[in-house]
């Protein structure tokens, strides 16, 4: 038995539901050990509605978590609002009560790294729904407003966002089913021989250099890519090309359409002549196909778009050079 046993009694929250029970709980305590939290659910000093419980336990709203431990192990992991300091409203192109469709302008990190925590869209979208009154991190006990895909710090466009833990996992099953469908425009060098193909290859990422290379043959470790692609355009030396993402893998379009030697406008990192690290690329266009019926079945057959993208504007003034 331990010494100053204090017991700690968690509801389950809507948010926090769906998860299982020894990942819930190393997301609320700093202080307890993944070990000593095994040991203690087998001692009976957790329980979950008054009766013995298993680690990998789902939890559902209602449930009443009971924590018979030292009160060392029960310091919960501390709440800080750092997203106060990021920048304001962020562009939304669709909100109701369970997603918001953000619109991501290049130069911006979707999630902090490197240094940048705060100046991140992640933060922007906590920030907003903190001030309507939507979120509040002391009211949860783990879940916080967060993004279901990810573009790259140059790249514009389409992120989904998910405001509660449900919308959130539905998002992610059906990007990785294909029921979300994603599109992009991009600027490439060079004139296509196809004018329309489905690129199948293999990439390889260098976690060091954070780059990826593709191959037309699996080796250890490669990850099977297929990117669609339509050209639309072709003026001065570049191409139009809108893009069918159907895997979602690092620097996906990027190296799959520099390894067929067309290079995105501007991308240094993957063979542009030019040599910089601004690639044109925008995700332009989602499209929400759902084949099964669930919480956001609503949304099937929706269509969000970027009427006024980036991308066409910069290629009407390539066509008008001379």
């Amino acid at each position: 038995m331990f010494y100053n046993t204090h017991m700690k009694k968690i509801i389950v929250k809507k948010n926090d539901e769906g998860q299982r029970l020894d990942r819930f709980l190393l997301k609320n305590f700093e202080t307890l050990p993944k070990s000593m939290m095994f040991k203690q659910i087998r001692k009976k000093n957790i329980k979950v509605n008054k009766k013995r419980c298993a680690p990998e336990q789902i939890i559902n709203e209602g449930d009443i978590i009971e924590l018979y431990l030292n009160d060392d192990m029960l310091r919960e992991k501390q709440v800080h609002f750092d997203f106060l300091s990021a920048p304001k409203k962020p562009d939304i192109i669709f909100e109701d009560e369970n997603i918001v469709v953000l619109n991501k302008k290049s130069g911006e990190l979707c999630h902090p790294e490197k240094g940048e925590y705060v100046n991140t869209l992640v933060s922007s979208l906590k920030r907003y729904l903190y001030e309507k009154g939507e979120y509040n991190p002391e009211s949860e006990n783990a879940f916080s407003p967060a993004l279901a895909n990810r573009i790259d710090r140059n790249t514009s466009g389409i992120v989904l966002a998910a405001k509660n833990y449900e919308a959130l996992k539905l998002l992610n099953e059906k990007i990785r089913s294909r029921e979300i469908k994603k599109f992009y425009l991009t600027i490439c060098e060079g004139e296509f021989e196809n004018k329309s193909k489905t690129l199948e290859g293999y990439l390889t990422k260098n976690e060091a250099k954070n780059m990826v290379s593709v191959s037309d043959r699996k080796t250890e470790g490669a990850k099977k890519i297929l990117t669609k692609y339509n050209v639309l355009d072709y003026a001065n030396g570049y191409s139009l090309v809108e893009v069918e993402l159907l895997t979602g893998r690092t620097h996906q379009i990027r190296a799959h359409l520099a390894s067929i030697g067309h290079p995105l406008m501007n991308d240094g990192k993957y063979g542009s002549k030019h040599g910089r690290l601004s690639q044109k690329l925008c995700s332009y266009k989602v499209v929400f196909d759902f084949k099964a019926e669930g919480a956001l079945s609503y949304l099937s057959g929706r269509i969000f778009e970027i009427k006024n993208c980036d991308i066409l504007k910069k290629f009407e003034e390539i066509r008008l050079e001379k």
